[in-house]
């Protein structure tokens, strides 16, 4: 017995090691994309978010019914979550939207069946009836109530104003005429008045209007800006604040795949679709974001190889990245491509309309704050702080979206220093005490505040702030702080002046609303409210595209020039790289959320880190 046992355990010694021999299968390495923001996100939560960078983010958790093609130009909407293009009533009063069956939300502790365990949760009409209802809820403080308002469904700010007037929980238990799920899967929307661009302005940003399940909020309660569970591609994984943001793919986002459609003028574009078409979506299993705020480690994070996008090359380093605006020969060299565009963004100063130094409407204050217009000198700016890469704006409509005119010119983009100083000198606003600054027309000191932030390029632009004042003799202070301390001042009203830049479209009426006074504490940061402009710009939401629209803007732009709530500067151009391993990267500036449509050849990042 004993030498048949000897030999079993040499037989399985011998078994071992030969297995031990064989290679070990290995998994492939995660996909990972990485790349940079230079300014730090606010959460997650499309109730409580409005600005660009968290805005993008969320964008990639949650769903809205429709969406913008990747690639598309012009701009194409497409179903996304719904089963269709909606059906419209004569009058664009009426749009009935069917929700896909079989979609589900993120897998998270909310769901809970009625024995307590977890369960998956499908997607129905009514998460966007709560979902929007949300941004009527007083207790969120939306910073897009405003825009969803002057769509006038029926109903919602009737039971917002019941809950402000009652002081008691928003009744989301309500059926309002204008918002209701008729089924499980069907949706309807009824307005007050018409709206031909209601799907394509308020039905695709998921980072406003994607799908937000009730149980979650309940579940997380103040803390749901940390706990964001959407229907779309990605889940949070890892989040430092203002630091390092990781988003994981969702395993259970439905099938997608890649079908997109390239210009025929654009081979970047086409040379994606040739090689992802039919790739199912997501094709990385992960994008991390850092926050860098300062141009200098932002920019070497990309050329180390730490990062595999540059989201806008910093403007420091415009002129070795893109020497003439062409990609570096050594850069090109590494493999490395870049896709440049120009923006549909607006960069502005804006004056805040209620402080008592620059605010109001009567002629002096009209007067003091186009002569500090007029006294900004853009293309100066625009060359020795943005590199050249931004055009002047003679408006607040910035390009590539229904409404601008490219033509258009107005004293917004006009620098005349000389006219500057006649009309503070006209108004009063002259030196009283001898010191070398102008005062107020009462004698009291005229002090300029401008609030900023602590990088590189906002001191830059400050500078240039102080030369331009300083030449009209215009004293003027710099308030410092972080990005999201600034635009919660913002939104509060508390700042006299700041620069910021405002992204909407594919239609103007998204830039008209900075001006609209209904939209105070939201996106009309300067807190503008003129009744002729509030009546013009309901007047535009009306009317089809075409020569009548377009007059009503032209002349609403004429009323944002001549009372100068808002400095115009520029509007950007962009110009992006991309490291040789990653496929498919573009940008289409209506959609925020890419992720999905990007891939890492992880092949042939190994080869070139060799």
């Amino acid at each position: 017995m004993r030498s048949i046992c000897a030999a079993a355990a040499c037989a399985l010694v011998l078994a071992a090691t030969a297995r031990a021999a064989d290679p070990a299968p290995t998994a492939s390495p995660p996909k990972v994309l990485r790349y940079a923001m230079r300014v730090a996100e606010t959460g997650f939560d499309p109730a409580q978010i409005s600005d660009l960078y968290s805005s993008t983010m969320a964008g990639n958790i949650f769903d809205a019914p429709y969406e913008h093609e990747f690639l598309a130009r012009p701009v194409r909407v497409r179903p996304n979550t719904a089963a269709a293009m909606p059906e419209v009533s004569a009058d664009f009063r009426t749009f009935t939207v069917r929700i896909r069956p079989g979609i589900y939300f993120a897998d998270d502790p909310a769901f809970k069946g009625a024995d307590g365990r977890q369960v998956r949760r499908e997607l129905v009409a009514q998460d966007y009836v709560y979902a929007i209802k949300r941004h009527f809820d007083p207790r969120w403080k939306s910073g897009h109530l405003t825009d969803l308002a002057t769509a006038q469904i029926i109903g919602l700010e009737a039971l917002r104003n019941e809950a402000l007037k009652t002081k008691k929980p928003f009744d989301y238990d309500r059926e309002v005429e204008g918002l209701r799920a008729l089924d499980r899967y069907t949706l309807q929307f009824r307005l007050a008045d018409p709206s031909p661009r209601f799907v394509s302005e308020q039905l695709c940003d998921p980072a406003v209007v994607g799908a937000v399940a009730r149980e979650v909020v309940e579940f997380y309660g103040d803390k749901i800006m940390e706990h964001p569970v959407g229907t779309g591609p990605f889940k949070l994984g890892t989040w430092r604040r203002s630091s390092l943001i990781a988003f994981d793919r969702n395993p259970g986002y439905r099938n997608v795949y890649y079908d997109e459609e390239a210009p025929p003028d654009d081979p970047l574009a086409q040379a994606a679709v040739a090689k992802l078409k039919g790739r199912k979506l997501p094709m990385v299993d992960r994008v991390e974001i850092n926050i860098i705020e300062q141009p200098q480690p932002r920019w070497l994070s990309f050329i180390n190889r730490e990062m595999d996008v540059l989201w806008q090359i910093p403007e420091d380093f415009v002129n070795v990245a893109i020497p003439n605006n062409k990609l570096a020969p050594n850069l090109a060299k590494g493999g490395i491509y870049y896709i440049r565009y120009l923006r549909n963004d607006f960069v502005m100063s804006y004056f805040g309309m209620e402080n008592p130094v620059v605010g109001g409407y009567t002629p002096e204050k009209v007067a003091l704050r186009r002569a500090i217009g007029l006294a900004v000198d853009v293309k100066r700016e625009i060359h020795d702080v943005r590199r050249g890469q931004a055009i002047p704006a003679h408006s607040i409509v910035a390009p590539n979206v229904w409404g601008y005119d490219p033509a258009f010119r107005s004293e917004m983009g006009e620098f005349d220093r000389a006219k500057a100083k006649a009309l503070l000198d006209l108004y009063g606003y002259v030196d009283r005490d001898g010191d070398g600054w102008r005062d107020m027309p009462d004698g009291s000191p005229l002090v300029l505040e401008y609030a900023t932030q602590p990088n590189d390029l906002d001191r830059a632009l400050a500078e240039q702030w102080q030369k331009n004042m300083d030449a009209i003799n215009v004293r003027i202070v710099f308030k410092v702080a972080q990005w999201p301390e600034n635009l919660k001042a913002s939104r509060a009203g508390k700042l006299m002046m700041w620069g910021v830049s405002w992204t909407a479209g594919p239609d103007s009426e998204g830039f008209f609303l900075l001006g609209y006074g209904p939209a105070k504490g939201q996106a009309d940061h300067a807190r503008f409210d003129l009744p002729e402009y509030n009546r013009l710009y309901d007047l535009q939401r009306t009317l089809p595209d075409g020569p009548e629209r377009q007059d009503v803007l032209t002349r609403m732009k004429e009323l944002t020039v001549a009372y100068m709530p808002y400095k115009g500067h520029v509007h950007r151009i962009w110009t992006d790289l991309a490291q040789p391993w990653v496929v498919g990267y573009h940008r289409n500036v209506f959609v925020h959320e890419f992720w999905r449509f990007v891939d890492i050849d992880l092949a042939e990042k190994a080869r070139r880190s060799r």
